[in-house]
């Protein structure tokens, strides 16, 4: 049950196979994405907002902020592989970020900024060249190579993995 809550559209999984209609779905859902986040946040109250979405887990008002720092890292990777041979990113610590002052603060902010980091984001990835879509970055903690590719795609799935999350809580709690 609580992996259930903890993952409502199962763990990221690797698809074996890239194709374009896959890159395309992942570009339309990081399109709209800061929307549809907005919709689901826009009438809820500050409780709610303070609402873990599990047992030991993020408030919607972490999560909403987390969305933010997360993306901001995805687009600075991005970058990094654009511009450098192999690149080890810099990974951080989702968990010690989410409990930083400004993870309490209003969520207007990071849903701005996420409008235009979107923006920016998409029309970037709307530049790529095939060439650049096998472009990639390390991760150190693994050495996994993340081809630009498959960060789409893992990124349209982190959108829709947190939007689930605040669909889930309302509904449970019948806040819709």
């Amino acid at each position: 049950m609580i992996e259930d809550l903890q993952y409502p559209i199962g763990k990221f999984i690797e698809p074996s196979i890239i194709n374009d209609a896959l890159i395309q779905s992942g570009i339309n859902v990081i399109t709209h994405f800061p929307a549809k986040l907005k919709q689901e946040v826009s009438t809820l109250k500050d409780y709610q907002l303070d609402t873990p979405y599990r047992p030991e887990g993020w408030s919607i008002r972490q999560v909403v902020h987390h969305c933010a720092d997360s993306h901001m890292n995805s687009v600075i990777r991005f970058k990094l592989a654009l511009t450098e041979d192999e690149p080890v990113i810099k990974p951080y610590y989702e968990d010690r970020w989410a409990n930083l002052s400004d993870n309490q603060m209003d969520i207007n902010p990071s849903l701005l900024l996420l409008d235009s980091l979107h923006i920016k984001w998409v029309y970037l990835i709307n530049s790529f060249t095939d060439i650049d879509f096998k472009k990639f970055y390390v991760h150190p903690d693994n050495g996994k190579m993340y081809t630009l590719e498959l960060a789409v795609i893992l990124y349209a799935w982190h959108c829709n993995h947190h939007l689930a999350h605040i669909k889930t809580l309302k509904h449970t709690q019948q806040w819709a």
